[in-house]
């Protein structure tokens, strides 16, 4: 993203997506660390045993409160300049978090399924150790690949997240995030979340509580859909455009606003997943008070337990 390349102008784009950023960013802000928190302090302190799924959900609220606490530096860096060092350590910090929650939620619906499938090595293969384990492999590997940001990052004062060095739009370097940080989990996700569909709707069990584990499956599968397919479309396309395969100057503007916008969408995860947390975890929905307020919500009225 660059305000003007040639004689294609972006200021108009950026005004729009700087304007659309402030007004969802910052209430996605105070809401996600508020439920967010809330969520943390149920896993930590009243959830009874700490199983894997307690574990990997402490991991994904922990990267959700890292991510939005990472928000106002990012909002306060892309309209004002500031150290490429400084620029490096927010966008690593942004992106860490961002893949990280992606690849702890496919850790969750991978769990599921080997519940779901081998019910009885499931239930008696809970103990965190292993949780723990591949959740400091997950953050340990985000980390590391975060690296090139430091070296790709133009070393002057500049608006962060923007006027990145052509290395970082290499061909080989979005190739790998889009087939490593999107396809390959959407690819687990989607194949894991229709297997447990499958055996929920043959499984002669409780009426109730298939239709409480089916709800959990598909919330969880929608939120990833819907908050990480935009960015990474927008990743791809805007390679395209520094790669000058698209040339078109009211394309590229489009594509500009789309990848902000998409940016920005990815962002609401953060909020999204405490709907998770309540419809996953009963101990979430004893210890806070969001029942109350779904069973008053028209759109989850329906849904609540």
């Amino acid at each position: 993203m660059t305000n003007i390349s040639g004689e294609c102008n972006f200021t108009s784009i950026d005004r729009l997506a700087e304007t659309l950023r402030f007004g969802i960013s910052i209430p996605t802000f105070i809401l996600g660390l508020v439920l967010n928190t809330l969520a943390l302090s149920v896993f930590c302190c009243f959830w009874k045993k700490q199983t894997k799924t307690s574990i990997y959900m402490i991991n994904l609220a922990l990267a959700d409160v890292l991510l939005l606490l990472s928000l106002p530096l990012k909002l306060h860096y892309s309209v004002a300049e500031a150290p490429g060092l400084l620029c490096a350590f927010i966008q690593s910090l942004y992106f860490v978090n961002t893949y990280g929650s992606i690849f702890i939620i496919v850790c969750i619906t991978v769990d599921r399924y080997i519940c779901l499938k081998h019910p009885f090595e499931g239930r008696a293969n809970q103990s965190p150790r292993w949780a723990i384990l591949i959740c400091c492999f997950i953050w340990a590997v985000t980390w590391l690949c975060s690296s090139p940001i430091y070296v790709f990052q133009k070393k002057d004062s500049l608006k962060c997240f923007h006027n990145m060095s052509d290395e970082a739009w290499s061909v080989p370097l979005i190739v790998s995030v889009e087939i490593f940080g999107f396809l390959i989990p959407l690819s687990v996700m989607v194949f894991c979340s229709a297997q447990n569909i499958w055996i929920l709707l043959n499984h002669k069990n409780r009426a109730k509580e298939k239709a409480d584990s089916l709800r959990v499956i598909i919330i969880n599968l929608v939120v990833f859909l819907v908050c990480f397919t935009p960015v990474h479309l927008a990743i791809c396309l805007q390679c395209l455009v520094r790669q000058h395969v698209i040339v078109d100057c009211r394309l590229k503007q489009t594509i500009s606003l789309f990848i902000q916008l998409s940016m920005i969408l990815a962002n609401l995860n953060c909020c999204l997943d405490a709907i998770f947390y309540y419809f996953a975890a009963k101990e979430f929905r004893e210890k806070t008070h969001l029942k109350k307020i779904i069973e008053r919500c028209p759109v989850f009225k329906p849904c609540a337990t």
